[in-house]
């Protein structure tokens, strides 16, 4: 195996702290890890909330202080203002979908934006009327897909089909051999980009081919997928897709997802949808007519205005992926999940396996861990993780999701967590270091008199008062 092109000698797995930070001596991106507020605790759980950028302070400030100092004006300006606030994410978000600036628009939470296609996507006849999915969707898709289903007048028992095992997986030739057989039953193919259980990669390209043969029209959830793998969105022919931004995008809690929309469908403004006033023509909207005129774009499907400060901190996190190239963050990201699976292998960690497939083309940045025994010893190696210092998350019933992210996570971050889940699972008692942080390298500066925490070594005032008092007394038995 090979990191960051240090080669293990003669085969063999060296398991020291050492080979873990020699390889992020040599990683040519390790500087972005500088660009993101890090936690005091090894954070591996990207794949759920992303770490926040240093930027994204400054970047609401300002939006707080146009406000401050233009009110209503602030909706105007040279820059577009908040306005044509959307626009500025239309560059960066195609580049990281693979589509056109046109095809993409930043709006709304994901599962609002899955109903709001649906209303375009979802055009059920009495025999054209079914809906496939994986068998282990993301609950919210498939309580979305089946009240569309049930709006609709169908049975969801019978309108909805899943597909794949009881751990989520799903292959393309499942899915094939499905659509062949029954595929003039189905009006839309909807999957996971990436799956949320299991971080399974779909193909998504071989799916559309088959759902386009079938004459269903097929789209993505892309929550696992924007800003972990390579997309091209527009290439593969996918005629629709909503992302969140939260999680890789580093968007910020609840900050707003988004969609994108094929241009052969984009621009055919007599498609079906719920409209609203942000949809229309930006140049006629304040004309305040009844009549709804679609743009050609995906921003017909907007309803209403921005959530500026919601979509502020994404900005700044998006300017930091538009530093770099998305191939470099892809080749980091590999060879971080190849780190942590011959790790896991190589300790041999008993009652555990790897659920994620090893390959490269099937993967992103999450390696799912199932605890065999199930739930109760799921909660109770998860219980240790989180006492050891080591932030990752669990899913019913026996998984640990594990996600190093290239902009912010190093080798040493998965070394640490591995040494974690190898003393979790055998329960040993905690180490005495369990609870301290790594610091990261900071520039010494002398101590300041704190108002409520000191800048420079985080003690609290009554811990100053307690270090003074000591100092005092030392100098007193000098002295005497």
């Amino acid at each position: 195996a090979e990191y960051m092109g240090a080669v293990l000698e003669h085969g063999v797995m060296d398991l020291s702290l050492e080979f873990a930070r020699r390889l992020d001596a040599e990683d040519p991106i390790s500087g972005f890890r500088q660009e993101f507020h890090l936690l005091h605790e090894t954070y591996m759980c990207g794949n759920s909330l992303g770490l926040q950028p240093k930027g994204a302070k400054d970047v609401i400030n300002h939006e707080l202080k146009v406000w401050q100092t233009r009110g209503v004006e602030g909706h105007m300006g040279d820059d577009g203002g908040w306005y044509r606030y959307h626009e500025r994410f239309r560059g960066p978000m195609s580049r990281l979908l693979g589509c056109s600036e046109e095809e993409v628009v930043v709006m709304n939470s994901l599962t609002v934006n899955l109903h709001l296609l649906m209303v375009t996507f979802y055009r059920p006849t009495q025999s054209r009327f079914k809906i496939l999915i994986e068998n282990k969707a993301f609950p919210s898709d498939d309580y979305a897909v089946q009240s569309q289903v049930a709006h609709h007048g169908f049975d969801p028992k019978a309108a909805v089909v899943r597909l794949g095992d009881e751990k989520g997986v799903v292959s393309e030739t499942e899915i094939e051999e499905y659509l062949e057989a029954h595929g003039s039953e189905v009006a839309v193919v909807w999957f996971g980009a990436v799956n949320f259980y299991n971080g399974v990669v779909q193909d998504m390209e071989r799916v559309v081919k088959a759902a386009h043969k079938a004459g269903a029209v097929v789209g993505f959830d892309l929550a696992h997928a924007a800003g972990n793998i390579p997309l091209q969105l527009h290439d593969w022919g996918v005629d629709f897709a909503v992302f969140c931004s939260y999680k890789y995008l580093n968007g910020g809690p609840g900050a707003p997802g988004g969609v994108f929309i094929h241009s052969r469908h984009a621009t055919n403004t007599s498609l079906h949808r719920f409209a609203g006033w942000w949809g229309n023509n930006p140049n006629t909207r304040f004309n305040m007519q009844t009549e709804f005129v679609p743009v050609s774009t995906a921003d017909a499907w907007q309803l209403s205005n921005a959530p500026v400060f919601g979509m502020a901190s994404l900005y700044a996190s998006l300017k930091i992926f538009d530093s770099t190239s998305f191939a470099v963050l892809r080749e980091k990201s590999l060879k971080l999940s190849d780190y942590l699976m011959d790790l896991i292998e190589a300790h041999r960690l008993e009652g555990i396996e790897v659920l994620t497939p090893r390959n490269p083309n099937q993967r992103g940045c999450q390696v799912s861990v199932r605890v065999v025994a199930g739930t109760e010893r799921l909660n109770q190696v998860h219980k240790r993780l989180t006492e050891l210092g080591v932030v990752c998350d669990k899913r019913m019933p026996d998984v640990i999701r594990i996600a190093p992210t290239p902009l912010y996570n190093s080798f040493e971050d998965v070394w640490e967590t591995v040494h974690a889940l190898e003393l979790a699972n055998k329960g040993d008692p905690l180490p005495e270091q369990a609870h301290q942080s790594r610091p990261e390298p900071q520039p010494v500066r002398a101590p300041q008199c704190p108002k409520s925490k000191c800048s420079s070594c985080s003690l609290s005032p009554q811990h100053w008062f307690v270090v003074g008092a000591l100092v005092g007394c030392m100098v007193t038995v000098l002295l005497c």
